[in-house]
């Protein structure tokens, strides 16, 4: 099938064979595995891990490479037409987990893919609605997008993403992927990461609706002090002037989610 990439989907299908091989030695599948990949495309992993797995389940919202993949009639693959950034990843979490609990507890429950650069962040959060149920998240992303992940308190990278992710999930950034590894290539570096949900990390549904204000109004205009940008949180918090003084970046995570448990606790709302 010639498949012309499409630009509204962030089409960049990888081809570099060296690439692919490592990627899914990093995913390390499993028969008794379930996974889920984002975006087959064209199937540069898909393939691999088919022949790994007793079954793979794909996410593709392109109605042409639903088409391709449908033609190919593999009985192990399992294909949802949908927009990842509307499916449902905690219904499919819970039943690959109960899946997996049945047949064997030695499988592990993992999601997969080259995700579409244009939508990597909003797609990285809502995925977190799945985090109880996954043992493993691998992504190809832009490399910009990784390294903000990765980013450590103090660091320039260091910003809202960081934070967010950092609070729910273990992060590694595995390796980094060139542009010529793409068809189109990319005007991008690329990079593999590795997420490990914390799971039962006991963060409330109201503590954590709190420190997403917190952290967008911390790191809303970064080159300011706390002081400028944390608005009526500084009476809610108490904060000496020292912490007003400081910049977002240099607040770490674990402080910001102390902030939000004291935002909740004094603010009255329910846990």
């Amino acid at each position: 099938m010639a498949h012309q990439a499409r630009k509204r989907f962030g089409q960049h299908f990888l081809v570099d064979q060296s690439i692919i091989a490592a990627i899914i030695s990093r995913i390390r599948p499993h028969s008794l595995d379930r996974v889920l990949e984002i975006g087959p495309g064209l199937g540069a992993m898909t393939f691999s891990l088919i022949d790994h797995l007793t079954s793979l389940d794909v996410v593709e919202l392109d109605r042409d490479l639903v088409t391709y993949w449908q033609a190919k009639e593999i009985s192990k693959l399992q294909i949802y037409e949908a927009d990842a950034l509307q499916f449902n990843f905690l219904d499919w979490a819970n039943l690959a987990q109960q899946d997996v609990v049945l047949k064997n507890r030695a499988g592990r429950v993992k999601i997969v893919g080259n995700l579409p650069y244009n939508i990597s962040s909003p797609l990285l959060f809502h995925l977190m609605t799945a985090i109880e149920s996954v043992d493993e998240q691998i992504f190809m992303l832009q490399k910009e997008v990784v390294d903000r992940m990765v980013a450590q308190v103090g660091d320039s990278e260091y910003g809202r993403l960081s934070v967010m992710l950092g609070a729910r999930y273990q992060i590694e950034h595995c390796f980094d992927v060139p542009p010529e590894s793409f068809d189109p290539p990319p005007k991008v570096n690329s990079a593999i990461v590795a997420m490990y949900p914390k799971r039962g990390a006991g963060i409330s549904a109201a503590v954590w609706s709190a420190m997403e204000i917190l952290v967008a109004k911390a790191f809303a205009q970064r080159r300011k002090v706390l002081a400028n940008n944390l608005g009526e949180y500084k009476q809610i918090l108490d904060l000496d002037g020292a912490i007003l003084r400081a910049r977002a970046q240099e607040i770490s995570i674990e402080q910001y989610l102390l902030w939000a448990e004291q935002i909740v606790d004094r603010s009255g709302t329910d846990k």
